[in-house]
């Protein structure tokens, strides 16, 4: 049985093969980042939108690296501690 691998994005914005899944989901687009269950992604992907989009992180950290800001819906403490920094 073949061991499956995964497309993550990595702190340079490229993707890299993985073999464990992602714990954090983002959009391209928006630069955002959020839980792989947060209700707004799903809402959106849901209504067709979105999966083009759609990549995903090891980790929070390797989020930030690339650029990418927390979501507001899933991740409200962490949102706002974003935008108090900036």
């Amino acid at each position: 049985m073949e061991e499956k691998t995964y497309v993550l994005l990595g702190a340079d914005r490229k993707p890299h093969r993985s073999s464990t899944p992602g714990s954090l989901g983002g959009h391209r687009r928006s630069r955002i980042y959020g839980e792989l269950d947060c209700t707004s992604a799903l809402r959106t992907i849901a209504r067709g939108g979105y999966v083009n989009n759609r990549v995903f992180f090891a980790d929070e950290a390797t989020a930030i690296a690339a650029g990418f800001r927390p979501c507001a819906v899933c991740l409200p403490e962490k949102y706002r501690a974003w935008r108090q920094a900036q």
